[in-house]
């Protein structure tokens, strides 16, 4: 009998079962075929909305290199390419100043309403006094107040203080910190163990010491969303310019493409390749800003607890 005549080895009912299972198991089971379809889809659905949020900068991109007879032709690769907008609109506007204005108003609100609100959600946090809740019950409910109904008293103050017309009246109000950011970071404080501060105070730091060497580096992402927040805020701001602002030379970027948009726009000049070269000027550095600041930004919102 030769080795091809020999019949195959019987498998016992128990490996015959398992040898089944490993066949069965190859085929994807419905339940995988029904997850794996529905990460695609859930996937066009986020790649559809990322489109609808990225065509329009895209858009304003594209137009910023066409030409004055081709800017509203929804082309997003310019038929005829230019640099001309972004030498016309330096020539045009005084795009220098508007920038280190806006910069200077920017970085001076966001570093005292971070440094402030940090202040005032550390004393609610930290501190046990009588009608804490209440006092902060009040703080929140100042979130709840129309920003229309403060902007006559605010001005008759800086009037009166004789700031009007300066930069001042843009970034100093946020020295008494901000109600939404106060909120934010209390939580954030109150997710930190106690023990630590309280190891800190048996090492001989004071309050201060406390609250700048121990709960300020243990709160970096809170405090960089804050940051950022109150940068975008800021950056973008066009109705204090608005109110304060007099001199253009004083103007912030906001101010500045308002006035663009006066006289190029709608002042019958339709020079409409200034105004979007000048947004996209002003666009660049928070998109730069964000993607520098995008893992704490997301770090910060997913730690940040809801202690009470």
């Amino acid at each position: 009998m030769t080795a091809l005549d020999t019949p195959a080895p019987r498998l016992d009912p128990a490996t015959a079962v398992a040898v089944e299972t490993v066949e069965v198991a190859k085929e994807p089971a419905p339940k995988e075929v029904g997850n794996r379809l529905g990460r695609w889809l859930l996937y066009a659905a986020l790649s559809l909305i990322t489109l609808a949020f990225v065509y329009p900068f895209v858009w304003l991109l594209s137009a910023s290199f066409k030409p004055r007879g081709e800017v509203f032709d929804n082309r997003l690769i310019p038929k005829t390419f230019t640099l001309d907008n972004y030498v016309s609109v330096w020539q045009e506007a005084p795009m220098a100043a508007w920038l280190f204005n806006t910069v200077l108003v920017t970085l001076l609100a966001t570093a005292a309403v971070t440094v402030s609100s940090a202040m005032v959600a550390w004393g609610f946090s930290y501190f046990r006094f009588r009608g804490r809740n209440l006092l902060f019950g009040v703080v929140l409910a100042t979130m709840m107040l129309p920003g229309a109904v403060t902007m006559i008293p605010t001005y008759l103050i800086w009037d009166a203080l004789g700031q009007v017309g300066t930069l001042t009246p843009l970034w100093a109000g946020n020295l008494f910190g901000s109600a939404f950011y106060i909120f934010l970071l209390r939580q954030f404080f109150l997710g930190l163990p106690r023990d630590v501060f309280e190891a800190a105070r048996i090492d001989g730091a004071n309050n201060w010491q406390i609250f700048t060497r121990v709960a300020m580096p243990l709160t970096k992402p809170a405090l960089i969303v804050t940051a950022l927040f109150e940068f975008q805020a800021a950056w973008t701001d066009l109705m204090r310019p608005l109110i304060y602002l007099r001199d253009s030379e004083d103007f912030t970027v906001p101010r500045g493409l308002k006035s663009l948009v006066d006289q190029f726009g709608f002042g019958g000049q339709w020079h409409w390749e200034i105004i979007v070269t000048a947004s996209v000027i002003t666009t660049v550095p928070m998109i730069v800003l964000f993607f520098l600041g995008q893992r704490h930004f997301v770090q910060g919102i997913a730690t940040t607890g809801s202690k009470g």
